[in-house]
This record gives C-alpha cells, structure tokens and sequence, in this order.
C-alpha cells in the first residue's frame, strides 16, 4: 500500500467519519433529552426511532448507488455526467420523500402498534413519530447529496453541513423539549428542523456544482427511472438489514419497557459505532468506484486490504472503549437504576463484537463501490434467513423476569447476525467477479 493511498484513505475517512457520526449523535441527543421525561417516554423514542430510521433507511441506497455511479464517471474522466447522474438522484430523492412522509404521518399509530408496546409507549411514540414525519423529504435529500459528493472525492462538504445541524438540533430540542415544555414532540420538532435544514444548505452546494460545469437541473423522468432502477438491488439489500433490525425492537418489546427502553439507548450506542467504522466504508466506496472506472484492479486489492486491517483494529479499538465504560455510560441517558443495569450488560455485548463490525463495514463499502448491488441483495437475504431462527428463538424463550439476562441473550443474537453476515461478504470479496470496469 502507498503512501499516496493511505493518504488518500484518510483524506475522504476522517471527514466522512466526523459527518458520519452526527446522524447517530441526533439520536443520542434525543435519547438523553427525553430519557429524563421518563421511562415510558425513552421507550417510544425507541419504537418510533427504529420506524422512521427504517422509512429513511430504506433509500439508503441514494447515497450508496450515487456515491458508486458519480465516482465511477469521475474515474473515467467525465466529472459533468457525473453531477448530472447526481441530480436525478436528488429528483428522486425529493419523490420518494414526500411520498413517504405522507404515509408515515397518516399511519404512525398502526406503524408503532407492530412493535406491541404498552398504551403508555405507544402514544408517545405515535407522537414522536407523526410530528417527524415531515422531516423525511429533507433526511432523503441530505442521503442524495452526500452520495454525489462522496462519489467526487469531497466528504469535507457534508461534515461541515452535519456539524452546523447537529449543533441546532441539540439546542432546539433543549428548547423546544425543556424551554417550551413540548415534550417528547419538541424532540422531534428539532430534529425535523435541523434535517431540513441541511438539506437546503447542501440542495445549494448541488446546484452551485451544475451551474459551474453546465450539467441539466430539471428533472428528466427517463433518468430518474433509471436511477430508481439502479438503486432497486440495494433496496432490497436495506430492506433485509432493516428487517434484521426491526425484529431485534420487536423482540425486545416483547420482555417489558425496561429491556426496550435499555435495547433503544444500547441499539443508539451500535449505530453510533457502526457510522464510526462506515468511515471507511465510505471512502472504500469512493476509492473503488473511482479506480474500476479507471480501469485499475490492484488499486481496489490494495486499498481494500488496508481497509479491512484499520477496520478490524478501529472497531477493536472503540468497542473496549464502550465496554470499558459500562458502568457509567448509562447515567447519561437514564436516571433509572433498573434501565441503567439492563444498558450497562448490553454494551459489554456491544463492545466486544465491534472487530467483526469493522470487517462487515469495510468489506460492505468495497463492494457498494463496485456496483456489486445484486449479488449484496441476495447476500443479505441470506444473512436475513440465518438470523430468524436465532431471534425467534429468543422470541419464543420469552422473557425470564430479568432484564439484564434477557438484554444481553438478545444482544448476544445480533452478534450472531453480524458474525453471518461477515462469512457472506468475505467469501464474496475473494471472488473476482465483482472487480467490473469502466463507467
């Protein structure tokens, strides 16, 4: 590996990594703002979070599948396609949002009922969730625009917009929540303004870039077809990651609001760590799609080798960090001893599955950057269809009376998951066939 490379690396991780963890950081924030209303509330934030970030997280692949196609146009020398194809992404973006966001508002009490929650947590979280809805068109558009960015080569943008959004969404969820005595929905007021507004600030970024290289704005339905076509293997791809992650809330909703409200602030703390690592994910997406539209192979092996050793050691490196602080992270979020006892066993769990994090991310980002969209899908089909059995199992144990042995069989699970999903990718990564070139 060159020193050109490693720098490379860290010149697109170390600011996706910064921007990266805001997204996560909203939800900590959340968490530790309403955890102080009281249980019942920071379990709904636990049932309404994993439905909207499933209603998001879905159309991930706008980020994905751009960030693949932009920078494969960038490696073959085309940087005004490579806008234009990140404009019919941002069209899409802007459909799907509002479409979603419509529907999630008019069915958030059926939507947070599937979780089987109490009475009590499932009115604040029907709240939570409906006041958020129309957040969405700004959460897909900021997936959009970071996808075009990251795929020409600049993370530094969209960290300094996740920076500015992050800082207004803490103080106006303070405010709304604390000042204005808005509760639960002040929470998520704030949010829905923050997101929105870094959606504005990067929609401008967008269109600054195709007035400079004269790329078409309006929206063209051939092509935003085409990318929904593009983006559709790696729907199905999210579609069973999120499955994955629904059914592991559904289970811990079914052993009481202690273990939920414990399994929202511990499944918060994972997904901050996995966004962490999915720095490199994402220069692995930039890095790959760049070198195979140049044609270039040994590049892909190289970068990705070295991916995969910082991978493993970060996520080694921050999950002993996690586990280390067991006993004292949960104080954060919660003044409740029997929530903070269920959290504390959770993250040991947590943290000492990080390493296997850190590979299934890596290798992740490679193949995203390849374009390798059909083949993830049915490999995670795959890693969906081993996990069932294994949380159904947990599902049908029950829970035992104890929150804190229940939380830590149910994280124990996840980690199973995580294990299956890092035998699929590794077995795909040693193949060559997903090594296509040109743009």
């Amino acid at each position: 590996m060159t020193t050109d490379h490693r720098r490379e690396i860290l010149r697109l991780a170390v600011p996706a990594f910064l921007a990266l963890i805001a997204e996560p950081l909203f939800l900590l924030a959340d968490s530790a703002i309403v955890g102080h209303l009281g249980t019942a509330e920071l379990a709904g934030l636990g049932v309404a979070s994993a439905a909207l970030l499933t209603a998001s997280g879905v159309f991930v692949f706008l980020a994905y599948g751009t960030t693949s196609v932009v920078a494969r146009h960038l490696g073959a020398g085309d940087r005004r396609s490579a806008v234009s194809a990140g404009v019919d992404g941002f069209w899409l973006a802007v459909g799907l949002g509002a479409v979603t966001a419509v529907a999630v508002a008019v069915w958030a009490e059926p939507i947070c009922a599937l979780f089987g929650a109490g009475p009590e947590v499932l009115a604040q979280a029907t709240t939570y969730l409906r006041v958020s809805a129309p957040g969405l068109p700004g959460m897909l558009v900021v997936l959009a625009v970071t996808g075009v960015l990251r795929g020409l080569q600049d993370t530094t943008t969209p960290l300094v917009v996740s920076v500015f959004g992050f800082g207004a969404n803490v103080a106006l969820n303070v405010g709304l929540v604390y000042g204005l005595g808005w509760g639960i929905a002040g929470s998520a007021w704030g949010t829905v303004i923050a997101q929105t507004g870094m959606a504005a600030a990067l929609m401008l970024v967008l269109v600054r870039k195709a007035r400079v290289l004269t790329a078409r704005l309006r929206p063209h339905p051939g092509r935003v077809l085409a990318a929904a076509r593009t983006g559709a293997p790696l729907l199905v791809r999210t579609l069973a990651l999120r499955t994955t992650l629904l059914l592991t809330t559904w289970v811990a909703a079914s052993m009481g609001d202690v273990t939920l409200a414990a399994h929202q602030v511990a499944m918060t703390i994972w997904s901050f760590l996995a966004f962490a690592l999915d720095a490199l994910a994402i220069a692995a997406q930039a890095i790959t799609g760049r070198a195979l539209g140049a044609g270039d192979r040994d590049a892909v092996r190289d970068a990705m080798g070295t991916m995969i050793r910082w991978g493993v050691w970060g996520g080694l490196g921050l999950g002993l960090l996690v586990a280390a602080g067991h006993s004292v992270i949960p104080a954060l979020f919660t003044p409740e001893p029997d929530v903070r006892a269920a959290l504390g066993a959770a993250l040991v769990v947590v943290g000492l599955g990080q390493a296997v994090s850190g590979y299934v991310f890596v290798l992740d980002g490679v193949l995203i950057g390849a374009g390798d969209g059909t083949w993830l899908a049915w490999g995670y089909v795959v890693a969906l269809l081993g996990y069932l059995p294994v949380v159904l199992w947990v599902r049908a144990a029950g829970s035992t009376g104890s929150a804190v042995h229940d939380i830590v069989v149910l994280w124990l699970a996840f980690t199973a998951l995580m294990v299956i999903r890092a035998v699929v990718l590794g077995w795909r990564a040693r193949q060559d066939g997903w090594m296509r070139l040109g743009a």
